[in-house]
């Protein structure tokens, strides 16, 4: 990309403008005298320029104020002293004495700039050709001498002035204080140097104290003109590339201002009463408003400021306002005491310094006391004997600008002695060459020096005109311990070195105060960013299974994982299963520890008594098989509790549904037989077929390797193994969330498993209820009827507790309606199972979530495996223990005779009974003489009818 480079050259009209305002002065300055009275004058071989600050802005109207010690009169002292040091040195330009114009700028740019047209004088063509004596001869004009370079000015916004004059005419100026970043531009300033590092470094130092403080939310106040209003410019943008810092408020303080207005600026930081930390890039007038209208404020110790090096390390800002400035940071550029200097100003009198023009003024106000009557100084009647000695009757301490003055005029005599060696090899003193070598020439070999300075350091100049950043970081701090003063507490040399165990805080704070626009949010919370301030924020907490993933935003964990304590991270989720000790086992434990020694009572009982009557007349074949469902059914409960393995679950998916299986085939032929054989009484005496103990147990054999051959389609399907179920017992608080170690078996699974023992369960009550009118000394088909009663409603009670708590996170609703229903209609049937619905209930109610399925089913099963050995098998046992006289041999009757009593009985049930009880009581177990003529027909025993 094409660049075009501002000319050096003066423009033709800007010249011709700066032509009649030169004429003016020059006219002006004839009917005066040829030097103006306030302004110093060195005579030398090359002429140096000085613009200092030697008094202060004065009032409306009036263009100079009081005279300012120390950054005025030291200053000035600083640049006498150094041509001192200079022109005594035989090495550094011999034979050459460095001379000086040294006017002041009154601290307001506008006079500056009317004072440093003295500077370009020399440079101006005047016509005299109009001109005459009195007697006619041409006038005589004294040539004001020639200013090569300029030292100054002080305040950023005078050398701006200054040096938008001074490049038109190519004088090379040397800063020793102005710092603003705009200096920094070459190409408007391009015969601008200074030995002070600019605000963008010094803003950067300010960041990076205000994030080593932790803060992120300031304040800025700025002087209005180029050094604040650029140098808090600086400050936020590098706060805005670095980040982190949200600037509150940005306030300006008024060239004219008045007390009122400080007041006002005051009530404005506090607006923002969080941002307690202010960068301030302000004159030192201006930050004694701002100190003082703290205290009218009663804000002392609230605001933490951080000074620039306008502040610095100076007394005259804090005078009588300590305690407003107690904790304030500030930041010098690195400097050291020039002890030369302090014994050269110490030592100066009203007789020795006659050159400096303003040191009387100095004197009356450094001594408090009056040279003369007509002093203009009002606030004492103390007359100066000229005998004070400065240090001695008056406090003092240099100036922290004085070593950069002194390097300024030092870098200026190190480019002039260069440029004589180059362009006088041969000559002593100042050549032809030299005189006419002009500015521009000499601003090369300006930023070409590099030499040690006054403290030691080296001075040198980058392209554009900057020393490098190098600052020392102060702290103004008040305590018994020591005297008030600034402290060294760190320095900034590219990066900051902040000594923080050093810090003293205003009220006693022991730690470092805050300055943040929202307090960090605690551990699991995330950051709800302020639109507009990203300093800012709501603070909202990670809920459910969320953790913190950083701080603006929370991510759910993995499905098995939930949030640690303080949501910092995930963790795995605890992994549990049925424990033996757990209540929720116990009780089903013991309801099947129970069951199978009752079964086993009862098989042992049958065994010993296998060939009594009431044994064979229960069908003995399918009683033991039945009694081998009942035990297993028990059995499984002790699988479904056992911890989960490939084996457990390979049992499991076995005997789920092999127990009912066993039982209700067995059941379903009884009932089965005894249909058949009094349906088919009802149209011939011939006896049905597969009626026999043979074709039962082949018949019950059939209906359950259906049950075995689907479990065996499954094993092949769906090898058994084990999974960790995290969503069954996923709760609102995930420090209640568990996996649930279980086999892998889907509900569907279950259903299909169980599926067909209940089509058996229902198949045989369809048979119970078609049996229901055989009478009851006849066979077992009512003790088969109520006993598939109670199963059902069992069962009615464990399908929706087993399914829908499984689907539902209301699973307490669900088993206690369910439950509640399912005993009032089992109440209707039988009243002892009411004490077995109620033992469900409570069992349910009671468990843990992630086991209710698990305790639901095995509590099912064993309460159906109870309900047929105690109504099936109890009574019987009873009378074989308790009265053996009832366990006889009937008389046998033929099948036509059982047949025909059968249905006779079955007719007599339905009419009204003409005995006293209102039973039609009919033996069909009377004796019958078996030599009888049906005796002889074909017969069946009473072990034949009944089960």
């Amino acid at each position: 990309m094409a660049t075009h480079r501002l000319s050096t050259e003066p423009k033709p009209y800007v010249v011709w403008r700066i032509f009649w305002v030169m004429k003016a002065f020059a006219e002006l300055t004839l009917s005066q005298e040829i030097y103006a009275p306030h302004s110093i004058r060195m005579e030398g071989d090359v002429t140096l320029g000085g613009l200092f600050p030697v008094h202060a802005r004065g009032l409306p109207g009036v263009p100079c104020g009081d005279i300012k010690k120390e950054n005025g009169i030291h200053r000035l002292e600083a640049m006498m002293y150094a041509l001192d040091q200079i022109n005594s040195d035989d090495d550094l330009l011999p034979n050459i004495t460095l001379g000086a114009r040294v006017l002041d700028t009154c601290s307001r740019d506008t006079y500056a700039l009317e004072q440093s047209l003295t500077f370009v004088q020399a440079l101006i063509q005047k016509d005299t050709s109009d001109v005459r004596c009195t007697n006619g001869d041409p006038p005589v004009f004294v040539k004001p001498e020639k200013v090569v370079g300029v030292i100054g000015a002080s305040a950023s916004s005078v050398s701006i002035m200054v040096a938008n004059i001074l490049r038109l005419f190519q004088i090379p100026q040397i800063s020793y204080a102005s710092t603003a970043p705009e200096l920094s531009d070459d190409r408007r300033y391009d015969f601008f140097s200074r030995v002070v590092p600019p605000d963008s470094f010094q803003a950067q130092a300010m960041v990076d104290i205000v994030k080593a403080m932790g803060w992120n939310y300031v304040s800025t106040l700025a002087s209005e003109g180029s050094y604040g209003e650029k140098g808090v410019e600086a400050f936020m943008q590098i706060s805005r590339e670095a980040g982190g810092i949200c600037i509150a408020q940005s306030l300006k303080i008024p060239h004219d201002h008045k007390q009122a207005d400080f007041d006002k600026i005051i009530r404005h930081l506090l607006d923002t009463i969080h941002a307690r930390a202010v960068i301030i890039f302000a004159s030192d007038e201006d930050i004694r408003g701002v100190l003082n209208a703290t205290k009218r404020a009663n804000q002392v110790g609230h605001f933490l400021w951080i000074g620039s090096d306008s502040w610095g390390a100076k007394n005259s800002p804090i005078h009588q306002l300590e305690d407003a400035a107690v904790g304030a940071i500030t930041i010098l550029p690195k400097r050291a005491t020039i002890e030369g200097f302090d014994a050269y100003f110490t030592s100066r009198t009203l007789e020795n310094n006659r050159r400096n023009v303003w040191f009387a003024e100095y004197w009356e106000e450094n001594f408090n006391c009056k040279l003369m009557s007509s002093s203009k100084k009002e606030d004492t009647s103390r007359k100066c004997t000229g005998k004070e000695r400065i240090g001695m009757d008056s406090k003092y301490e240099q100036e922290g600008k004085v070593q950069f003055v002194i390097d300024a005029v030092y870098a200026m005599a190190h480019a002039l002695h260069s440029m004589q060696k180059d362009l006088c090899p041969e000559y002593s003193g100042i050549c032809p060459e030299m005189d006419l070598a002009g500015g521009k020439k000499l601003l090369k070999y300006i930023r070409s020096v590099s030499f040690n300075g006054s403290a030691g350091t080296s001075v040198t100049f980058n392209r554009n005109g900057d020393a490098p950043g190098r600052y020392d970081l102060f702290q103004y701090q008040m305590n018994n311990n020591s005297s008030p003063g600034y402290k060294v507490v760190g320095q900034w040399m590219d990066n900051l070195q902040l000594s923080l165990d050093e810090l003293q805080w205003p009220q006693g704070e022991l730690e470092v105060p805050s300055s943040v626009c929202s307090l960090p949010c605690r551990t699991g919370q995330r950051k709800k960013m302020v639109k507009g301030m990203p300093c800012c924020w709501h603070c909202e907490p990670c809920d459910g299974y969320q953790y913190q993933h950083d701080e603006t935003s929370c991510k759910l964990c993995a499905f098995d994982m939930r949030p640690n304590p303080n949501r910092t991270g995930c963790q795995p989720i605890p992994i549990v299963k049925l424990e033996w000790h757990s209540p929720w086992a116990v009780i089903p434990v013991f309801l099947a520890m129970l069951g199978i020694v009752a079964t086993i009572f009862v098989m042992a009982t049958f065994i010993r008594y296998n060939d009594t009557p009431i044994v064979r007349a229960s069908g003995r074949e399918l009683s033991y098989v039945l009694l081998t469902g009942i035990f297993l059914c028990y059995i499984i409960t002790f699988l479904m509790i056992a911890k989960p393995d490939v084996a457990v679950c390979s049992f499991r998916r076995i005997f789920l549904g092999l127990g009912m299986c066993i039982s209700y085939a067995a059941l379903l032929t009884k009932t089965n037989r005894i249909y058949r054989i009094f349906e088919q009484g009802k149209q011939s005496v011939t006896a049905p077929r597969l009626i026999s103990p043979t074709s039962q147990l082949a018949i019950t054999s059939s209906l359950i390797s259906v049950q075995l051959l689907g479990v065996f389609i499954w094993f092949g399907v769906d090898p058994p193994n084990t999974i960790v179920d995290y969503d069954e017992q996923k709760t609102m608080n995930p420090d209640q969330a568990r996996g649930v170690l279980k086999c892998d078996i889907t509900d569907l699974q279950i259903i299909c498993s169980l599926g067909y023992s209940i089509l058996l369960m229902v198949t045989c009550t369809v048979y119970a209820i078609k049996t229901r009118g055989v009478p009851e000394n006849f066979n077992e088909a009512k003790p088969i009827g109520f006993t598939m009663y109670t199963t059902c409603i069992v069962w009615l009670a464990f399908i929706p507790i087993f399914f829908g708590t499984a689907q539902s996170a209301e699973k307490l609703y669900i088993q206690t309606t369910t439950l509640t229903i399912s005993m009032n209609l089992s109440v209707s049937v039988c009243p002892w199972q009411l004490y077995i619905q109620t033992t469900t209930l409570t069992i349910s109610t009671s468990v843990a979530l992630g086991h209710i399925p698990t305790t639901t089913l095995t509590i099912s099963m064993n309460l159906s495996a109870s309900v047929a050995l105690g109504m099936l098998y109890m009574p019987k046992v009873y009378v074989i223990i308790f009265h053996p006289e009832l366990n006889v041999q009937k008389r046998k009757r033929s099948f036509k005779a059982v047949v025909t009593a059968a249905t006779m009985s079955s007719r007599l049930s339905h009419k009204p009974s003409d005995r006293p009880n209102g039973e039609a009581k009919t033996e069909l177990c009377e004796n019958v003489d078996p030599n009888s003529p049906a005796a002889k027909k074909k017969y069946v025993s009473y072990n034949d009818l009944v089960i």
